[in-house]
């Protein structure tokens, strides 16, 4: 695949493909599921992929590589630097998952077309993002409790939620990416987020980047 070179480029590249997602799911329960995260060095990146058992969220393989990124560090393109070490990190699987959890976001997005859509697109793979912060939208704050959510609304279209994942912690912003709906998305989040803020997918993924990146930094 020709990677874009300029924002330009880029962008135009997310509006040929955003007609292609699908917000919508089988219903089908998934049984692997993969964690995605990208550390961020002075010259290097570091793209880990965790893949977790749904039920024990035990990790059952991972993969990291490390690369330098092939374009700017530009808002609202973080995908085209991100998208080469991820999908390398992908390949080198031998694991399918099931569903990827990325760090980032999907519909939630300025031209709804964020990491998470991008990567379900290009691999078929059902995909969802879950931000830390959000990009863009309006929301009102959930109730304190573990489970309460509310809608992340940009220029009048519902295009994520905004879940508490653990009693009177900060909530994170969730959203479809590619063949999954926004409410199994938020039930997702739940489920993969029993101790913690942040689902385990995230926070396997965030480890394995993180050690990486240091050993390859020295």
């Amino acid at each position: 695949m020709v990677w874009p070179r300029s924002a330009e480029e880029a962008e135009k590249v997310q509006e040929d493909l955003r007609g292609l997602v699908r917000a919508e799911g089988d219903g089908r329960e998934p049984r692997l599921v993969a964690g995605l995260d990208v550390a961020y060095g002075d010259d290097l990146i570091a793209a880990a992929v965790t893949v977790l058992d749904a039920s024990s969220l035990e990790v059952v393989e991972s993969s990291v590589v490390v690369d330098r990124p092939v374009f700017p560090y530009v808002p609202g393109l973080f995908a085209f630097r991100e998208l080469p070490a991820l999908l390398d990190a992908l390949r080198a699987l031998e694991t399918v998952p099931d569903l990827l959890v990325c760090d980032g976001h999907g519909l939630a997005h300025p031209r709804r077309f964020g990491l998470a859509c991008h990567l379900g697109i290009l691999t078929g793979v059902p995909s969802m993002g879950v931000g830390k912060t959000f990009l863009v939208g309006e929301h009102v704050e959930p109730g304190r409790e573990r489970g309460s959510w509310t809608p992340l609304v940009h220029e009048g279209e519902t295009v994520g939620r905004t879940v508490r994942t653990q009693d009177g912690i900060r909530p994170v912003y969730v959203s479809s990416g590619h063949l999954i709906d926004l409410p199994a998305a938020a039930r997702r989040v739940l489920e993969l987020s029993p101790s913690y803020r942040l689902p385990e997918t995230t926070r396997s993924a965030d480890r394995l980047s993180r050690s990486a990146l240091r050993e390859a930094s020295g």
